[in-house]
């Protein structure tokens, strides 16, 4: 009988005696366990939080360069704006 067959339908004992086990065996292996778990998740928050950092302070970079940009085009558009007034067009010619 594989194991599949007991949490499909297996006998009544069958399962009983699973939970028993589990029942047993939990207090004795959840330490163990917990003790294996903690440095494995604290190594995972840690990447998680690094990894935000860094995300924001890309992000930040990013648009401090857009903005430096779109301050570059607006003074550079600004005197072409203002440089097209009556004195600059071209004089109309004599007919």
């Amino acid at each position: 009988m594989a194991l599949e067959d007991i949490f499909k339908g297996g006998n009544i004992v069958t399962g009983l005696a699973v939970g028993v086990g589990v029942a047993v065996l939990a207090p004795v292996i959840a330490p163990a366990v917990s003790n294996l778990l903690r440095p494995a998740a604290k190594a995972v928050i840690k990447g998680g939080i690094l990894a935000y950092d860094w995300g924001r302070e890309a992000a930040a970079q990013v648009g401090e360069a857009a903005s430096d940009m779109a301050a570059e085009v607006r003074s550079e558009a600004q005197p072409a704006e203002a440089g097209t007034t009556a004195a600059t067009a071209p004089e109309p010619q004599p007919a």
